[in-house]
Protein backbone atom coordinates (compact mmCIF):
# COMPACT_ATOMS: atom_id res chain seq x y z
CA UNK A 1 0.00 0.00 0.00
CA UNK A 2 2.74 2.46 0.88
CA UNK A 3 5.12 2.20 -2.07
CA UNK A 4 2.77 2.50 -4.55
CA UNK A 5 0.98 6.01 -2.83
CA UNK A 6 1.54 9.09 -5.24
CA UNK A 7 -0.16 11.35 -2.86
CA UNK A 8 -0.02 11.17 0.89
CA UNK A 9 -2.08 13.06 3.35
CA UNK A 10 -0.50 13.33 6.82
CA UNK A 11 -2.71 13.81 9.69
CA UNK A 12 -0.48 16.05 12.07
CA UNK A 13 -0.74 15.32 15.93
CA UNK A 14 -0.04 11.86 16.34
CA UNK A 15 1.29 10.44 13.05
CA UNK A 16 3.77 13.65 12.99
CA UNK A 17 4.63 14.52 16.53
CA UNK A 18 3.15 15.15 19.99
CA UNK A 19 1.61 18.32 20.00
CA UNK A 20 0.63 18.51 23.65
CA UNK A 21 3.78 16.12 25.29
CA UNK A 22 4.99 18.62 27.16
CA UNK A 23 1.53 19.69 28.63
CA UNK A 24 -1.25 17.85 29.58
CA UNK A 25 -3.94 18.39 27.28
CA UNK A 26 -6.82 17.72 29.90
CA UNK A 27 -5.54 21.30 31.39
CA UNK A 28 -6.61 22.90 27.84
CA UNK A 29 -10.03 21.56 28.65
CA UNK A 30 -10.16 23.02 31.74
CA UNK A 31 -8.72 26.28 30.94
CA UNK A 32 -11.53 26.27 28.20
CA UNK A 33 -14.16 25.67 30.26
CA UNK A 34 -12.89 28.20 33.23
CA UNK A 35 -12.50 30.71 30.65
CA UNK A 36 -15.85 29.91 29.73
CA UNK A 37 -17.05 30.61 33.15
CA UNK A 38 -15.14 33.60 33.96
CA UNK A 39 -17.54 34.93 31.05
CA UNK A 40 -21.01 33.64 32.89
CA UNK A 41 -21.13 31.02 30.47
CA UNK A 42 -21.17 27.89 32.63
CA UNK A 43 -24.43 26.59 31.76
CA UNK A 44 -23.76 27.01 28.01
CA UNK A 45 -21.79 23.08 28.81
CA UNK A 46 -23.72 19.94 29.99
CA UNK A 47 -22.02 18.52 33.30
CA UNK A 48 -20.69 15.76 30.89
CA UNK A 49 -18.76 18.52 28.62
CA UNK A 50 -17.32 20.70 31.44
CA UNK A 51 -15.94 17.17 32.80
CA UNK A 52 -14.80 15.85 28.88
CA UNK A 53 -10.40 15.64 28.85
CA UNK A 54 -11.21 17.15 25.34
CA UNK A 55 -10.89 20.66 24.18
CA UNK A 56 -12.47 19.90 20.87
CA UNK A 57 -15.60 18.74 22.93
CA UNK A 58 -16.00 22.68 24.35
CA UNK A 59 -15.29 23.68 20.98
CA UNK A 60 -17.94 21.69 18.98
CA UNK A 61 -20.02 22.44 22.05
CA UNK A 62 -20.00 26.06 21.87
CA UNK A 63 -19.82 25.80 18.06
CA UNK A 64 -23.25 23.92 17.91
CA UNK A 65 -25.01 26.28 20.44
CA UNK A 66 -23.68 29.56 19.07
CA UNK A 67 -22.36 28.82 15.21
CA UNK A 68 -20.42 31.69 13.14
CA UNK A 69 -20.29 33.85 16.75
CA UNK A 70 -17.58 36.42 17.78
CA UNK A 71 -17.80 33.82 20.85
CA UNK A 72 -16.51 30.21 18.79
CA UNK A 73 -14.08 32.86 16.90
CA UNK A 74 -12.01 33.81 20.42
CA UNK A 75 -12.19 30.26 21.42
CA UNK A 76 -10.83 29.00 18.56
CA UNK A 77 -8.18 31.76 18.50
CA UNK A 78 -6.90 30.94 22.19
CA UNK A 79 -6.71 27.28 21.36
CA UNK A 80 -4.84 27.83 18.47
CA UNK A 81 -2.69 30.33 20.51
CA UNK A 82 -2.20 27.17 22.66
CA UNK A 83 -0.85 25.20 19.78
CA UNK A 84 1.73 27.35 18.71
CA UNK A 85 2.94 27.85 22.37
CA UNK A 86 3.17 23.86 22.21
CA UNK A 87 5.10 23.44 19.20
CA UNK A 88 8.34 24.34 20.95
CA UNK A 89 8.07 21.14 23.22
CA UNK A 90 6.10 18.73 21.27
CA UNK A 91 7.75 15.58 20.26
CA UNK A 92 8.58 14.10 16.89
CA UNK A 93 6.89 10.71 16.19
CA UNK A 94 9.89 8.38 15.87
CA UNK A 95 11.39 8.28 12.50
CA UNK A 96 8.77 9.92 10.95
CA UNK A 97 11.57 13.09 9.63
CA UNK A 98 12.94 10.59 7.57
CA UNK A 99 9.82 8.96 6.25
CA UNK A 100 8.87 12.22 5.00
CA UNK A 101 11.80 13.14 3.29
CA UNK A 102 11.72 9.97 1.74
CA UNK A 103 8.60 9.63 0.52
CA UNK A 104 9.03 13.46 -0.83
CA UNK A 105 12.21 12.26 -2.41
CA UNK A 106 10.83 9.28 -4.71
CA UNK A 107 7.97 11.53 -6.46
CA UNK A 108 5.29 10.98 -3.96
CA UNK A 109 3.28 14.58 -3.02
CA UNK A 110 2.28 15.00 0.95
CA UNK A 111 -0.62 16.98 2.09
CA UNK A 112 -1.83 17.78 6.12
CA UNK A 113 -5.07 16.65 6.53
CA UNK A 114 -5.88 17.82 10.05
CA UNK A 115 -8.34 19.26 12.79
CA UNK A 116 -5.44 21.00 14.19
CA UNK A 117 -4.55 24.79 13.20
CA UNK A 118 -2.55 25.05 10.10
CA UNK A 119 -0.56 28.19 11.52
CA UNK A 120 0.74 25.64 14.11
CA UNK A 121 1.34 22.87 11.89
CA UNK A 122 3.69 25.02 9.53
CA UNK A 123 5.27 26.32 12.60
CA UNK A 124 5.94 22.73 13.23
CA UNK A 125 7.19 21.48 10.25
CA UNK A 126 9.08 24.75 9.90
CA UNK A 127 10.89 23.43 13.10
CA UNK A 128 12.03 20.37 11.48
CA UNK A 129 13.03 21.75 8.27
CA UNK A 130 10.05 19.61 6.94
CA UNK A 131 7.68 22.67 5.32
CA UNK A 132 8.92 22.28 1.77
CA UNK A 133 7.87 19.10 2.04
CA UNK A 134 4.65 19.91 2.20
CA UNK A 135 3.89 23.60 0.93
CA UNK A 136 1.38 24.72 -0.04
CA UNK A 137 -0.52 21.41 0.98
CA UNK A 138 -1.80 21.98 4.70
CA UNK A 139 -5.34 21.63 5.26
CA UNK A 140 -6.42 22.50 8.82
CA UNK A 141 -9.39 24.09 11.25
CA UNK A 142 -11.35 26.49 9.64
CA UNK A 143 -13.58 29.14 11.10
CA UNK A 144 -16.66 26.17 10.51
CA UNK A 145 -15.88 24.02 13.15
CA UNK A 146 -18.65 21.53 11.74
CA UNK A 147 -16.26 20.62 8.87
CA UNK A 148 -13.41 18.99 11.47
CA UNK A 149 -13.00 15.61 11.34
CA UNK A 150 -14.52 13.11 10.83
CA UNK A 151 -16.14 15.26 8.27
CA UNK A 152 -14.36 15.06 5.37
CA UNK A 153 -13.80 18.39 4.17
CA UNK A 154 -9.96 19.11 4.89
CA UNK A 155 -9.05 15.59 2.98
CA UNK A 156 -11.35 16.57 -0.07
CA UNK A 157 -9.79 20.20 -0.29
CA UNK A 158 -6.42 18.42 -0.64
CA UNK A 159 -7.28 15.79 -2.75
CA UNK A 160 -9.13 18.76 -4.78
CA UNK A 161 -5.94 21.31 -4.91
CA UNK A 162 -3.65 18.47 -5.74
CA UNK A 163 -5.58 16.79 -8.54
CA UNK A 164 -5.08 13.27 -6.86
CA UNK A 165 -6.29 10.17 -7.77
CA UNK A 166 -8.41 8.75 -4.85
CA UNK A 167 -6.89 5.06 -5.84
CA UNK A 168 -3.31 6.27 -5.39
CA UNK A 169 -4.31 9.18 -2.70
CA UNK A 170 -3.42 7.60 0.89
CA UNK A 171 -4.47 9.06 4.44
CA UNK A 172 -3.07 8.69 7.28
CA UNK A 173 -4.54 9.16 10.81
CA UNK A 174 -4.16 8.26 14.69
CA UNK A 175 -7.52 7.85 15.49
CA UNK A 176 -11.42 6.58 14.17
CA UNK A 177 -12.43 9.84 13.14
CA UNK A 178 -9.79 10.08 10.64
CA UNK A 179 -10.72 6.58 8.99
CA UNK A 180 -14.05 7.79 8.79
CA UNK A 181 -13.09 10.94 6.88
CA UNK A 182 -10.84 9.04 4.32
CA UNK A 183 -13.56 6.53 3.71
CA UNK A 184 -16.16 9.07 3.01
CA UNK A 185 -13.72 10.90 0.74
CA UNK A 186 -13.15 7.40 -0.90
CA UNK A 187 -9.32 7.81 0.12
CA UNK A 188 -7.35 4.67 1.45
CA UNK A 189 -6.30 4.58 5.00
CA UNK A 190 -3.11 3.59 6.98
CA UNK A 191 -3.35 3.78 10.97
CA UNK A 192 -0.78 4.70 12.77
CA UNK A 193 -1.22 3.40 16.53
CA UNK A 194 1.46 4.35 19.39
CA UNK A 195 -0.46 2.31 22.16
CA UNK A 196 -2.51 -0.40 21.90
CA UNK A 197 -5.56 1.25 22.91
CA UNK A 198 -5.09 3.57 19.86
CA UNK A 199 -4.72 0.32 17.59
CA UNK A 200 -7.94 -0.74 18.95
CA UNK A 201 -9.79 2.32 18.79
CA UNK A 202 -8.29 1.67 14.76
CA UNK A 203 -9.32 -1.39 13.99
CA UNK A 204 -12.96 -1.23 16.23
CA UNK A 205 -13.86 1.35 13.59
CA UNK A 206 -12.67 -0.49 10.93
CA UNK A 207 -9.08 0.03 9.83
CA UNK A 208 -7.63 -2.97 8.24
CA UNK A 209 -3.69 -1.40 8.06
CA UNK A 210 -2.33 -0.47 11.22
CA UNK A 211 0.99 0.43 12.10
CA UNK A 212 2.92 0.89 15.44
CA UNK A 213 5.94 1.99 14.21
CA UNK A 214 6.89 3.75 11.06
CA UNK A 215 10.61 2.15 10.65
CA UNK A 216 9.06 -0.70 8.35
CA UNK A 217 7.41 1.56 6.60
CA UNK A 218 10.96 3.29 5.82
CA UNK A 219 12.47 0.15 5.16
CA UNK A 220 10.03 -0.34 2.34
CA UNK A 221 10.21 3.30 1.10
CA UNK A 222 13.87 2.72 1.00
CA UNK A 223 13.52 -1.07 -0.78
CA UNK A 224 15.08 -2.66 1.73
Amino acid sequence: MTDRARFVLFDFDGPICRLFAGRPVEQLAKNQVEWLEGRGLRGLLTPDEREDPDPYVVLRAVDRRHPHSDLVAELEERFTQEELTAVSSAWPTPYVDPLIRTWWAIGARLAVTTNNSPRAVSSYLQSRGLLGCFTPHIYGRTEDLRLLKPDPHCVNRAVRAMGADPRVTLMIGDAPSDFVAASRAGVRFLGYARNRRKERLLRTAGAEQVVTSWEPVLRILQGG
